[in-house]
């Protein structure tokens, strides 16, 4: 483990769950941080205050988003329950909907960037809850496999849905249409879109990564970049906001226990240029760029939290889970991170505030 000689963020809250921490979440306004539990708890955490929104039950809660507004948190799981609270403030949050969708199991979710529609997985199907109208306002066949990914453009404007043999592309503004399909010898198994929307990214289970150019989809042939030599499938990938020299965003990618870095060259017939990223020694869990920075964040099964700076190196170790980690959050405005434990954890770390001293002489 890397030795750190500086340090940048100091723990500011430990709690626990009465089981594995599957999923956290920041609400983009305020500081409230949403957590589930493999025990079926739902919590909220907001500067050392607790909500218990849902005790433990005999059914998993697997994952938990906010809407763009923070007005919404949805949170969905083992009993295909998903459940939608309207948050107007700390002292006034009601459950205002539970769509019962058993014995689907859901485990992939995610709010529409610039409206209040939730998408969320059901098996080989999708659906997208509109809050407006309170009401599912489309359904969505996959086909060829289980919904395994799901990715809205920054602009709300397509809907990526990753599985076997690839990637659908929804147009939401014509949900009839048929979808545009990045076809694959592969499963897609986590797929992400560049902030500024001009790329996407697919992490494939042949350990490949596929990266397209968003002004060729669609087209007859999409022309991606293909990167091998993974030493497992990729499970996590990540942009950041900054962008490079060449003015594209920063891409990591996870496989196993080792990260990849991907910066794209000026020089087009270099295409993406990789910085490799060892310091864990069990399987990487969650991967996330810091906003409006090139702080990289990852948690592993090892029980550490690393930070690499500028996503080169390791600049500070954070630990706190008596076993491994299993998921990471950042603050909207990266002042606070936290992450989840798999024996229930819940940590938060807030970032040191230095101060300049001034002498008269």
């Amino acid at each position: 483990m890397a030795v750190t000689t500086n340090k940048e963020f100091e723990q500011k809250y430990l709690g626990h769950l009465n089981d594995y921490t599957t999923a956290i979440a920041w609400s983009n306004q305020g500081n409230i941080l949403a957590a589930t539990s493999a025990a079926g708890e739902v919590v909220l955490w907001n500067d050392g205050e607790i909500k218990n929104l849902a005790t433990a039950s005999d059914a998993s809660v697997d994952c938990a988003v906010f809407s763009h507004d923070g007005e919404f948190l949805a949170v969905g799981g083992q009993n295909g329950q998903v459940k939608i609270w309207q948050i107007q403030s700390w002292e006034q949050i009601e459950l205002i909907t539970t769509l019962e969708n058993a014995p689907k199991w859901v485990d992939k979710m995610v709010w529409n960037p610039t409206k209040n529609q939730l998408a969320y997985n059901l098996g080989q199907y999708l659906q997208i809850w509109d809050t407006e109208s309170q009401s599912v306002i489309v359904t969505l066949n996959f086909e060829n496999s289980s919904v395994l990914s799901i990715a809205w453009r920054n602009d709300g404007k397509y809907l990526a849905v990753g599985g076997n043999q690839g990637v659908k592309i929804w147009d939401c503004e014509d949900w009839d249409a048929e979808p545009y399909f990045l076809n694959m010898p592969t499963v897609s198994l986590a797929i992400a879109w560049s902030p500024d929307g001009k790329f996407f990214a697919s992490g494939n289970m042949d350990f490949t990564l596929s990266v397209y150019e968003s002004s060729y989809i669609p087209s007859e042939d999409p022309q991606p970049w293909i990167m091998r030599g993974f030493p497992g499938k990729l499970r996590q990938i990540a942009w950041s906001n900054l962008r490079n020299s060449s003015n594209v965003p920063l891409l990591a990618t996870s496989s196993v226990e080792g990260m990849v870095v991907w910066e794209k060259s000026k020089d087009e017939s270099l295409g993406w240029e990789a910085t490799v990223l060892t310091n864990h020694v069990d399987i990487i869990q969650d991967i996330s760029f810091a906003p409006n920075s090139l702080l990289l964040a990852s948690v592993a099964s090892d029980g550490w939290l690393c930070l690499w700076k500028s996503a080169k190196r390791v600049s500070q170790v954070l630990t706190g889970s008596t076993g491994g980690f299993s998921c990471l959050a950042w603050h909207p405005q990266g002042k606070l991170l936290a992450a989840g434990g798999d024996q229930g954890e819940i940590l938060i770390w807030s970032k040191i505030q230095r101060t300049q001293g001034f002498s008269k002489k």
